[in-house]
């Protein structure tokens, strides 16, 4: 990730309605706010697009902002920074990561595409730019499995970084993929036992699942997709109760939709909460005014690396 921050002054000057001076400031600097479903609610009610990465990717691609502020973490801002070269690109809060991310170095990775020449590589969506600009396709959890149907039987692929969703791929696509061994550190916490329980609890309830769940979790499923095929679901679905085995976040977006129904989130090994991401959680409506405010902190890159990081992009794009 390539980053430019200022120190920020008078960050204690916090105005009383922070909703209406957010609200001030999009109007002043034509900004346009993104905010992933995993983001606290209160971020997600000042959003000018909610979605999964997909969808944030499109629109993204297609704003004419002069300045986009993405309530996300650090891949996703980086992907609105390659669509969108021109414009400022902001992220409330920089320390706002991800694991699966994380887990794949790109010295690391460029290591492990030498092993096998002959294959291409598509690199799930939530990866750094570096990753990227290794990869000939990018996904998402919504088109991964349609992506990987059209490449032909007698190609060899990569599939990085999160072994999950690779393993779902697979399944799915019935066809072999090498898996880089990473995972998203909130999908793989989520208890098969405590799971069992609470479907003893609800007998009615549907058990819906994001393909990042470990195989021992998605068995239990009634229905696997992205956070978008989630939410679409339980508002189609004449069941009443859904047991939800992904971020919580997504459950904000759920209830606004679905009032009358039950959403229960799935409960991970621990008793803490650990099935909520701490990286988005970062985020906060505090960050997101000081971000706009002072301009910082800036999401760059070189322009080679966002170069070679579009061209498997655009390629998604076309493909989905």
């Amino acid at each position: 990730m390539f980053v430019t921050a200022r120190p920020t002054a008078n960050q204690d000057q916090i105005p009383v309605d922070i909703v209406a001076a957010i609200q001030e400031l999009k109007k002043s600097m034509n900004a346009v706010i993104l905010a992933h479903y995993y983001q606290d609610s209160e971020i997600q009610d000042v959003a000018d697009f909610i979605g999964d990465s997909l969808e944030l990717s499109r629109r993204a691609a297609s704003t004419d902002a002069d300045v986009i502020v993405f309530a996300g973490v650090h891949f996703m801002a980086e992907t609105a920074k390659i669509l969108n070269p021109q414009k400022l690109v902001l992220l409330p809060d920089l320390a706002a990561g991800c694991s699966l991310a994380d887990s794949c170095p790109p010295e690391a990775f460029a290591a492990f595409k030498a092993q096998h020449p002959n294959h291409i590589v598509i690199s799930y969506i939530n990866c750094t730019a570096d990753i990227k600009a290794l990869s000939d396709i990018i996904c998402t959890s919504s088109n991964a499995v349609k992506i990987v149907k059209q490449i032909p039987l007698d190609q060899g692929i990569i599939f990085a970084p999160d072994r999950n969703l690779g393993r779902y791929v697979m399944q799915q696509a019935d066809r072999e993929l090498v898996l880089w061994q990473g995972s998203c550190m909130v999908h793989e916490i989520f208890s098969e036992k405590k799971l069992i329980q609470l479907k003893i609890n609800h007998p009615h309830a549907e058990v819906i699942a994001h393909p990042e769940c470990e195989q021992a979790v998605l068995q239990h499923a009634d229905f696997i997709g992205s956070t978008s095929a989630l939410l679409k679901y339980t508002a189609e679905s004449p069941s009443t109760q859904f047991i939800i085995a992904t971020e919580p976040g997504i459950i904000h977006q759920m209830q606004k939709a679905q009032p009358h129904k039950q959403f229960i989130p799935a409960p991970p090994t621990t008793n803490c909460a650990c099935n909520e991401c701490p990286h988005m959680r970062l985020n906060t409506l505090e960050k997101l005014y000081l971000a706009m405010r002072d301009r910082t902190p800036e999401i760059t890159m070189p322009e080679d690396v966002r170069l070679a990081a579009l061209r498997p992009m655009e390629r998604m794009l076309a493909m989905s």
